[in-house]
């Protein structure tokens, strides 16, 4: 026996262990407290937030994007419109292996290797999450074919898609423009004006022309759609729906027929019309020759599609009647003759001598008219019937070329002429202040002699000298040239005119506009520039031709267009109204290197005139005459 006795008390230890009992009651009744709290606060006082949760972990809001609207001519001609069609889609991220799937799809439904290709070229501009089209247009076989396979391709789906097309196809297409993919560059310009969300499940968006200026009223408001969803995010049933809103429509001033026989005008010349009915600005017509198939840009244009159009030497894509910038020739005569009579610097009874050329005071440096040995004598009515140069490289050297700048100024001249289409090109009314800010050097007499009769730096657009002849034609108010004339809202097809917009109304004496338009309407008539192409008109035409150099002339050498590569030889303008009474319809044409307005761009304003006011369909094709032997640079 242990000579040392362990004595334990019993109470002592009891009482500690009573305590710890209590501390572990206390703690777990405290933290039972606390999750009853939780409990109490998730699931009552925070029910509806974690409700709305669990809800949308359960329904998927998908968008629905709305029908894109019509674009109609001024007679309800549908120029574009949309039509259903299926479409195999890929969603790479969900693919795994994307070269597998596309070979796998490619023993389905048949894949060309430009399919491929133009796949992934969608996918270099795309995000890697968004769903792209590797072929559209599948046919009911294809889409069955999908279908009993679609377990084992991840990632591919086939979709119900609208599509747009232009039934004219190549018939306005630089007016129309078309719609494309919506691209990173298309998104920051969305989210930057605040409307992104609205083109949630859209794929396109307008990219040139109609289809693009007026992107806000064609695309229509996005709907939203309240899918339930089972654990492996497949779609159910449909628990709500906001439907979406279409676009709306727009009716244009063009008359698509009058559209059609001005391009068939052309032959196979490049050029521009732009017809403008002056009482109101409306564009009736707006050919840019040649112009490309818009229907090819939907799906993603393809290679070798895009090279054909893109390194043409004819430059389809190119909107002349914007964009495309040339000398205005003699067509701007009549304005430089406004503005003598308007400045006091000529009388309509003032006359010269013409000997076939002008010269420079101290000068020893000829400025040849198109006519050697000149017209003889010559008055401001004259000088614009036989389109004599002499008189109005005198006048322009009496103006001055800032007197010039200032009143050519008025009717449009070197500034964008405000229409309703993106990407118009101002063009060029020189004066001595855009001289200094383009270079070092001074402004010389001799360029403003030149600029007298539309050549050296002026440059105008087609569309600048439509708007330039309209305001000549309806007495000097110019208005701002509009293509669409009135939106049809989808909801209530309520008809909303777009309202003619006045740019300004120009100061124009009616005896100095009689001395004008006189002289214009005998330029029709025989010994006037244009009388060839007006013979046997039976309405009143006043009218201007005119020759816009390409290359130079060396002093004293004669034009001849047969000896010069055809890139080389002049371009033929032509501006006129009729009826000259009481106008209707003011047209400028330019057709490149086509030598001679009166000769090669005359014949198509008078085919465009011909249906406008007659109704008259050409016999054929107008087939714009070669200039005759000796005709040296008559315009």
């Amino acid at each position: 026996m242990n000579s040392r006795t362990e004595i334990r008390n019993y109470r002592v230890e009891l009482a500690g262990f009573r305590q710890r009992v209590v501390v572990a009651v206390g703690f777990v009744l405290v933290m039972f407290l606390l999750l009853l709290s939780r409990f109490f606060y998730v699931q009552v006082l925070q029910y509806q937030h974690y409700h709305t949760l669990a809800e949308n972990n359960r329904i998927s809001l998908v968008p629905s994007p709305p029908n894109r609207g019509l674009i109609l001519d001024r007679n309800g001609v549908v120029m574009a419109h949309n039509y259903s069609a299926y479409t195999l889609e890929i969603t790479p991220s969900k693919t795994g292996k994307l070269d597998a799937t596309l070979d796998a799809l490619a023993k389905i439904v048949e894949v060309t290797p430009g399919q491929r290709k133009r796949f992934a070229k969608l996918m270099a501009e795309s995000r890697n999450f968004e769903t792209l089209p590797l072929r559209a247009h599948l046919s009911d076989e294809e889409v069955a074919r999908l279908a009993a396979n679609r377990y084992r391709l991840p990632g591919v789906e086939v979709r119900a898609r609208l599509f747009r097309q232009y039934p004219l196809q190549t018939s306005a297409s630089h007016l129309l423009g078309y719609i494309g993919r919506i691209n990173d560059k298309d998104v920051e310009r969305l989210q930057a004006a605040g409307v992104y969300d609205n083109y949630r499940g859209s794929d396109h968006i307008g990219k040139v022309g109609i289809e693009q200026s007026y992107e806000r009223e064609l695309h229509g408001v996005t709907g939203t759609e309240q899918v339930e969803t089972d654990a492996n995010g497949h779609a159910g049933r449909v628990l709500a729906r906001t439907p979406p809103i279409s676009g709306n429509s727009l009716v244009l001033y063009l008359d698509s027929k009058l559209q059609a026989i001005a391009e068939q005008a052309f032959g196979n010349y490049r050029g521009a019309l732009v017809a403008i009915d002056p009482r109101n600005g409306g564009v009736l017509a707006f050919v840019s020759q040649p112009g490309y198939d818009p229907n090819l840009f939907v799906d993603g244009i393809d290679t070798t599609s895009w090279n054909e159009l893109n390194n043409s030497p004819d430059r389809p894509l190119l909107n002349r009647a914007l964009r495309g910038a040339y000398p205005e020739g003699s067509t701007l005569k009549p304005f430089m003759a406004l503005a003598g009579l308007s400045d006091g610097v000529r009388k309509p009874s003032d006359s010269i001598a013409d000997p076939g050329y002008f010269m420079l005071p101290n000068s020893s440096h000829r400025y040849r008219d198109w006519k050697a040995g000149g017209h003889g004598t010559v008055d401001m009515h004259k000088a614009i019937v036989v389109s004599c140069d002499t008189y109005f490289y005198r006048l322009a050297n009496d103006l001055g070329i800032d007197r010039m700048h200032a009143y050519l100024g008025q009717f449009g001249f070197g500034q964008k002429s405000g229409i309703d289409m993106e990407g118009e090109l101002a063009g060029v009314l020189p004066s001595r202040e855009w001289k200094a800010k383009r270079s070092k050097m001074p402004w010389f007499p001799g360029e403003t002699v030149i600029a007298g009769i539309g050549q050296g730096y002026n440059l105008a657009t087609p569309l600048q000298l439509a708007v330039a002849t309209a305001a000549l034609a309806n007495g000097g108010t110019v208005y701002k040239p509009q293509l669409v004339q009135a939106i049809i809202d989808s909801r209530t097809g309520k008809r909303t005119p777009v309202a003619p917009q006045i740019v300004r109304k120009i100061a124009i004496s009616a005896a100095d506009l009689d001395v004008v338009r006189a002289a214009m309407e005998d330029v029709t008539r025989p010994g006037g520039t244009a009388s060839v192409a007006n013979a046997g008109v039976s309405y009143r035409v006043a009218a201007k031709t005119g020759t816009a150099q390409v290359v130079g002339i060396k002093q004293g050498a004669k034009y001849d267009a047969k000896r010069l590569l055809a890139i080389h030889r002049d371009h033929a303008v032509y501006i006129a109204y009729a009826p000259a009474e009481a106008p209707t319809i003011a047209v400028a044409v330019l057709v490149e290197n086509g030598s001679h307005g009166g000769t090669t761009a005359a014949p198509i304003a008078r085919a465009v005139m011909d249906y406008y006011l007659l109704g008259k369909l050409p016999k054929a094709v107008v087939a714009p005459a070669t200039p005759a032997p000796g005709d040296a640079h008559a315009d």
